[in-house]
């Protein structure tokens, strides 16, 4: 592998890690960096769904003690079951619309300007769910039923789970659908972050080995270093983040990244429109 190859493999990680699990799009990021730096095609595809492990590996270490002791009590205890049932339950809408639809939607909105659509739209919802309610005083959060994720019932699960099927259009964020979708639905901004962090393992390892699965023919084991590097960088960038997004959420709102979001999709739109970057499909 050469140096320029390990570059933007390193690069392409940190961006999946930085932005896995804020509401702004890890896809739609790393379509947009791909682009940027000419690191597009088949195998590229699978690299930017692939190294989305090395995210998930960061949720497993931090939440490893929980983990633990959901295994530990899998088969004893009510309360690990009914956990990991609202997991299985959140995660099959995404999995069966994707199973269906992915290879339409890789064909059709795998690009820079729906991303860019889907960028705006994303940063408008959040907006609107973080809207101040009437009768919620200034300075507190929004007032939720359900202030920790053992508190959801299956019927929040599907709910949420619904929500994240938004995301398999590039551009509209997983991390994003579930929060504010969960949110939406009740919960508190710290059990929709969590729910959100723990519905990213089965969600992005099922991705990888699907992904990998179906398209091995493309690959071979000269690209092994390039991936993990991916990965690798993907880890430490998205440990990073949520570290930070857990201190962030107890003391602020969603708002800045809406902003973020909408100002982002206008700019690669502009740049689109007039030629002003080449934004490469």
């Amino acid at each position: 592998m050469d140096i320029l190859l390990a570059v933007k493999a390193i690069i392409m990680g940190l961006v999946e890690g930085f932005t896995e699990f804020l509401p702004i799009s890890s896809t739609g990021h790393l379509i947009l960096a791909g682009s940027l730096l000419n690191f597009t095609g088949e195998k590229v595809k699978v690299f930017e769904i692939a190294i989305q492990a090395g995210a998930m590996l960061a949720v497993i270490w931090e939440y490893r003690e929980r983990i633990a002791r959901v295994l530990a009590g899998l088969f004893t205890e009510r309360r690990q079951q009914k956990f990991v049932a609202n997991l299985v339950v959140a995660f099959l809408p995404a999995a069966m619309l994707g199973l269906a639809f992915a290879n339409a939607i890789q064909a059709e909105l795998f690009k820079p300007v729906p991303v860019a659509l889907a960028f705006i739209i994303g940063g408008l919802v959040i907006l609107w769910v973080e809207r101040k309610p009437k009768g919620v005083p200034k300075g507190l959060p929004h007032a939720s039923r359900i202030e920790t994720v053992d508190e959801m019932t299956v019927l929040d699960a599907l709910k949420i789970g619904c929500a994240q099927a938004f995301a398999l259009i590039p551009g509209t964020s997983r991390s994003g659908a579930t929060i504010i979708g969960g949110m939406l639905f009740g919960l508190s901004r710290k059990a929709a972050t969590e729910f959100s962090f723990f519905l990213a393992i089965p969600t992005l390892l099922g991705a990888t080995v699907y992904s990998v699965y179906k398209e091995r023919a493309l690959l071979s084991i000269a690209d092994l270093p390039m991936f993990g590097l991916g990965g690798l960088s993907a880890f430490i960038s998205a440990f990073l983040c949520v570290r930070w997004l857990l201190r962030y959420i107890s003391s602020h709102d969603f708002t800045i990244f809406a902003w973020y979001r909408i100002v982002f999709g206008i700019i690669v739109l502009v740049t689109a429109h007039y030629d002003l970057v080449h934004w490469a499909e």
